[in-house]
């Protein structure tokens, strides 16, 4: 169950919460697939990701992070996906995407999709029950056997 207590901020690339959490995230993902060798397309960067969230837990402890990349008039992108191991299943991820679903509609995004890959089962259930749904891959996840991608009309 979702702490009542969770803040929600944006911070800046840099922030070394933010740092911390993205490290921990790709540390995960090259276990997960076995390589660092994963992620098809650019890699996000402080100048093409448009917000970028955490969120603490009521000691202030960063549990989560997620950021936006605008892809083009009316779309953008989920970036960096990521709750520490011990605060999932609390409601920290929901609690995050539907902040970044906020921000984006701030932004003038309508359309959000994302990338997510084969060895994340977890993620894929996860923003299936959060509304997304399966679409043919986009950009440069085309042709990429490991990815799946999503998408969302806010």
């Amino acid at each position: 169950m979702l702490d009542c207590t969770l803040t929600i901020t944006p911070v800046t690339w840099d922030d070394p919460d933010a740092v911390r959490l993205r490290e921990a995230q790709r540390t995960e993902l090259d276990a997960r697939y076995g390589t660092d060798d994963h992620e098809p397309g650019a890699v996000p960067t402080a100048d093409t990701v448009a917000v970028f969230l955490v969120a603490r837990d009521a000691g202030g402890t960063a549990v989560g992070c997620g950021g936006l990349r605008p892809l083009g008039p009316g779309s953008g992108e989920v970036k960096r996906m990521y709750v520490d191991p011990p605060a999932r299943g609390t409601g920290v991820a929901a609690a995050l995407l539907r902040a970044l679903e906020d921000h984006a509609r701030g932004l003038g995004i309508t359309r959000l999709l994302l990338e997510t890959g084969t060895a994340q089962p977890d993620a894929i259930r996860f923003y299936q029950r959060e509304g997304y749904e399966p679409i043919e891959a986009y950009g440069p996840y085309r042709g990429s056997a490991l990815s799946r991608c999503f998408a969302r009309d806010l």
